[in-house]
């Protein structure tokens, strides 16, 4: 029998979870378990300076190690209301992270006490699960079942409200710690006749397709998706966001589709006969509800681990639930022995060759090294001189969604992104977790000005740790994303559409970071291969063409155009 504080058995839990990261914030009400990882020298604590972006960085880290991403907010009330914006981006993307949070005292819940909030309530919509601990001798069992919860299908983000008593009281923990019933391994396999007839499906199809999501990427099981598509010679198209699901070097990568996407794989989504959607909910990024990018006459597979997803936007031909990879092997068994028709070889000659003509024409107008910079050349100098296994984070708004399928993927995974949640202050902090998990690799993280405005004081936490990653601050002044609405869809009336920023390289030298300017194009190559070199965290400022803004949503926009 082992007799221990709270705080202690919080951090005896967290080993049993094999976790080596905590990202998180001091505040007197978690106090004891920040005291007991005083002594921990299995886990390294980052210490933030904002939780939204604390559990950005959790959220990054989660997405690129495949384990749970764990923030600790040491403060109820506003240290935990803090949380909200990071957990619900993370509820978005199905990212596993375990959030602890700081609670009121159990004799004090109801009394209108200082900081008091209803954290239980407040916590629910926007996590899988929100538990609250109710004795400190449960704390193993409630750690377990957050990070069994999280890491289950389909994943996500969940909440423990730890309250400052309980934390501080003694118990004996009889049971102990560990791990059992962590999460599930392996995935289902799905029903084998409904693979079967999938099979059968593909074989038929003159103009076939894949469509790659989530579930693919988060699983790494692109191999044997490549091997898949290479066996039934058809092209690969993946949802936006996830454009890394496939590495981009394979022959029958096509990128991604969708009004966000690439004008190649968004025709193929026009024009195929048979789509094998593989983990991917075939949802709004992709297609705005609308068949406007997807053949209304296709015959749609539809496979994904929550049965809740398949068919819920669109009708489908054959739907089955299981994991990605599972059925992907069972599929790639069945056409072991398969030989493309002569149409499909045709369909799939033909996209190689718009392929290759969309790859030169994106090359050739994008050279041009103009000063202001345009995004277009910005891209295409990253695409050049970026090492193969760059990984890239991106916030929301019309720089960083015209880079989301402008960029080379080399492995997977690559590509982080907001997704449905469509963040903006997201990229840098996650990419700071990112390179966490990952510190063999470089992390580009890509932000508007006023994006990256949200987040500055990140750079004291990179600095801090010696969390060495670039951060490509792509400054045209404004609030790109809304000033292209208000320009193109209420006459140029602009309102709060501008921002008047410091000069983000000697801010960064002021945190102690690298700071670089870039305001001509003819120095842009130089200066990215120098912060990717410096060994030490990196903001590059670059001065973009303020007019080079885009309206993506011009769906939401219908009833001003009709008016002008």
């Amino acid at each position: 029998m082992t007799s221990m504080t709270g705080g202690a058995a919080v951090v005896e839990s967290l080993k049993a979870q094999n976790v080596d990261h905590v990202f998180g914030l001091i505040g007197s009400a978690g106090m004891e378990i920040f005291d007991a990882l005083y002594d921990s020298d299995a886990i390294r604590f980052i210490g933030v300076r904002d939780e939204r972006t604390g559990v950005h960085m959790a959220d990054g880290y989660a997405r690129a190690s495949g384990q749970a991403g764990v923030f600790l907010a040491g403060q109820n009330g506003p240290g935990a209301t803090n949380l909200v914006t990071g957990l619900g981006q993370a509820y978005a993307a199905f990212s596993p992270v375990v959030a602890l949070a700081g609670s009121l005292s159990s004799a004090h819940i109801y009394r209108d006490a200082f900081q008091e909030v209803d954290q239980q309530a407040l916590f629910k919509p926007i996590t899988k699960k929100t538990l609250t601990l109710t004795h400190t001798n449960r704390i193993p069992e409630m750690m377990r079942e957050a990070f069994r919860t999280a890491l289950s299908p389909r994943r996500g983000p969940v909440l423990l409200n730890l309250p400052r008593d309980l934390l501080a009281e003694t118990a004996d923990f009889a049971e102990g710690f560990d791990n059992k019933g962590r999460s599930f391994t392996g995935g289902f396999t799905g029903d084998i006749e409904q693979i079967g007839n999938a099979a059968k499906l593909l074989m038929n199809a003159a103009q076939p397709l894949i469509l790659v999501g989530g579930g693919v990427k988060n699983t790494r099981c692109h191999a044997v998706v490549e091997r898949l598509a290479e066996r039934l010679n058809v092209p690969i198209v993946m949802s936006p966001g996830h454009g890394d699901a496939i590495p981009a070097g394979h022959s029958l990568y096509a990128g991604q589709v969708g009004p966000r996407g690439n004008s190649v794989a968004s025709d193929l989504m026009k024009r195929a006969d048979v789509i094998l959607a593989l983990g991917t909910r075939i949802g709004f990024n992709t297609t705005f509800y609308t068949y406007d990018n997807l053949n209304k006459d296709a015959a749609i597979i539809q496979v994904d681990e929550d049965p809740g997803a398949i068919g819920r936007f669109f009708p489908v031909e054959i739907g089955i639930m299981g994991s990605a990879a599972n059925v992907a092997s069972e599929l790639e068994k069945l056409l072991a022995h398969h030989k493309p028709e002569l149409s499909v070889n045709a369909w799939t000659d033909a996209f190689k060759q718009a392929r290759s003509d969309f790859i030169s024409e994106r090359k050739k107008s994008s050279s041009e090294a103009t000063t202001p910079i345009k995004p277009a050349f910005l891209f295409n100098v990253m695409r050049e001189i970026m090492p193969e296994d760059a990984m890239y984070t991106m916030d929301a708004g019309t720089l960083c969604l015209q880079a989301t399928d402008a960029l080379n993927y080399g492995m997977t995974p690559s590509l982080f992104t907001p997704l449905d949640f469509g963040l903006v202050g997201f990229s840098y902090a996650c990419g700071l977790g990112i390179k966490l998990a990952c510190p063999e690799r470089p992390v580009i993280s890509l932000m508007g000005d006023g994006g990256f405005g949200m987040t500055t004081s990140e750079i004291g936490t990179a600095v801090q740790y010696g969390i060495n990653t670039v951060c490509v601050v792509m400054n045209n002044g404004c609030w790109g994303a809304e000033k292209a609405y208000q320009r193109d869809f209420f006459g140029e009336r602009y309102i709060g559409a501008d921002v008047p920023n410091p000069a983000y390289d000697k801010l960064a030298e002021l945190w102690g970071a690298k700071g670089y300017r870039v305001e001509k194009a003819e120095d842009l190559a130089a200066v990215l291969k120098e912060a990717i070199a410096c060994g030490r965290p990196a903001i590059v400022d670059v001065k973009m063409d303020p007019n080079a803004l885009y309206s993506f949503r011009r769906d939401s926009f219908k009833h001003r155009a009709a008016k002008s």
